[in-house]
């Protein structure tokens, strides 16, 4: 494995991602309740709240022009500065036209993160350690889960939910601000193409990442529904059903990692799509509680192994082409959002079935559609040597 020449970009994103994800899990652990109780809205102002949260994501690709005028690890900690300043005023203004306001503020700042992350990553980390780093980033974001739900369960006990909404964005803008003081930037890089780029020879990028955010919306919106609505779920057994994925997904994270490094993003994927062939369908057969559950963990499991959609993209690009094309990618994957869950719905109301036939036919076409994946070369299997620089590397002095 090539050693990296500049690896302080590797504890830059940690911790920016730890940033990220105790913002973005605290704002979704504590919303309903506080749009409900404190704020005091009804569900079409949910509806609402959801739609324009939606809103940043489908528009990622504009971050290419704020890439024309700032660099890219800036605004990287700007992103989760944006994001921290949301999750506080959240707190301080519960009422619809605020709420609607702070939504937009902390999603910009989470989806221009989750944009930057991802280019970032495939810009300063070689073909085999990128998806090893990608692994660890979903370890540190599924521990922070764990961490901002034990501290959400124990805080509600003395404190109110706008409180806690501006104890967690005090502590991620705190954070944020002091890495802003930090330039984990090197010169091995190549500098990005300015501007939004589309080209034929990443078609297969952009329709697996289409599929993947239409996969994704199906299990958002239907998946835990159909544990509430079929099999009865309270708010504690959903609660305690999160917490056990994320502890999972802290272990399974690197794992998948390491099992695109070895066997390859067309083996690994095609093993992803044809497990969520048989979830999908069992989702839509399912009787027995347990057996629901069971499907709802191996669903939110085979979420770490999309990552072999980014490092695909890594293999085959053109190394100016990441940080233009990553948003533009976050920008596909997020066209489901806008559709699927008007549509899953109005199918659900015929039969609830529909939707999860539906997300096994898709599961079908991104089975069928990662056979065309063709890299130069195969997978390499790890020797005992290889094994040995799971740490990543010191930096190499010239």
């Amino acid at each position: 494995m090539n050693r990296i020449k500049n690896n302080s970009m590797y504890p830059f994103l940690i911790i920016l991602t730890i940033c990220s994800t105790a913002g973005t899990h605290a704002w979704t652990v504590l919303f309903d309740n506080f749009v409900v109780n404190t704020a005091g809205l009804e569900g079409y102002h949910m509806g609402i709240l959801q739609s324009v949260r939606e809103i940043p994501g489908f528009l990622a690709l504009l971050a290419v022009f704020a890439l024309l005028i700032i660099k890219e690890h800036r605004l990287s900690v700007l992103s989760v500065i944006c994001l921290g300043a949301g999750v506080f005023a959240t707190g301080l203004m519960p009422s619809f036209p605020g709420l609607i306001m702070t939504t937009l503020v902390s999603s910009l700042g989470f989806h221009y993160f989750e944009t930057t992350r991802q280019s970032l990553t495939l810009q300063y980390f070689d073909q085999d350690q990128a998806p090893i780093v990608m692994g660890r980033q979903i370890s540190a974001g599924a521990a922070t889960s764990v961490i901002v739900c034990l501290l959400i369960y124990a805080g509600t006990a003395w404190f109110s939910s706008a409180a806690i909404y501006m104890f967690f964005g005090a502590a991620i803008l705190g954070v944020s601000f002091f890495m802003l003081t930090k330039d984990p930037t090197g010169t091995c890089i190549a500098p990005q193409r300015e501007g939004m780029v589309l080209k034929r020879k990443y078609w297969l990028f952009y329709v697996l990442t289409f599929m993947g955010g239409a996969r994704r919306q199906i299990f958002v919106a239907f998946a835990a529904f159909l544990l509430v609505q079929k099999f009865g779920f309270s708010v504690r057994d959903i609660s305690l059903l999160f917490l056990f994925n994320s502890g999972i997904n802290y272990f399974a994270g690197p794992y998948a990692g390491r099992a695109i490094a070895r066997f390859g993003e067309r083996a690994v994927l095609s093993a992803e799509y044809l497990m969520l062939i048989l979830v999908f369908i069992s989702y839509a057969l399912v009787e027995s509680r347990m057996v629901a559950v069971c499907l709802y963990i191996v669903d939110h499991l085979l979420f770490n192994f999309s990552i072999g959609i980014n490092t695909y993209f890594q293999k085959i690009a053109d190394p100016e082409d990441i940080a233009p094309s990553a948003a533009v990618g976050f920008t596909i994957n997020h066209i489901a959002a806008v559709v699927l869950p008007a549509m899953g719905g109005y199918l659900w109301m015929v039969d609830y079935r529909i939707p999860f036939v539906g997300g096994a036919a898709m599961g079908l076409v991104s089975l069928c559609l990662v056979q065309f994946i063709r890299l130069k070369s195969a997978a390499k299997r790890f020797s005992g040597e290889t094994k040995k620089t799971w740490t990543l590397p010191a930096v190499e002095k010239n």
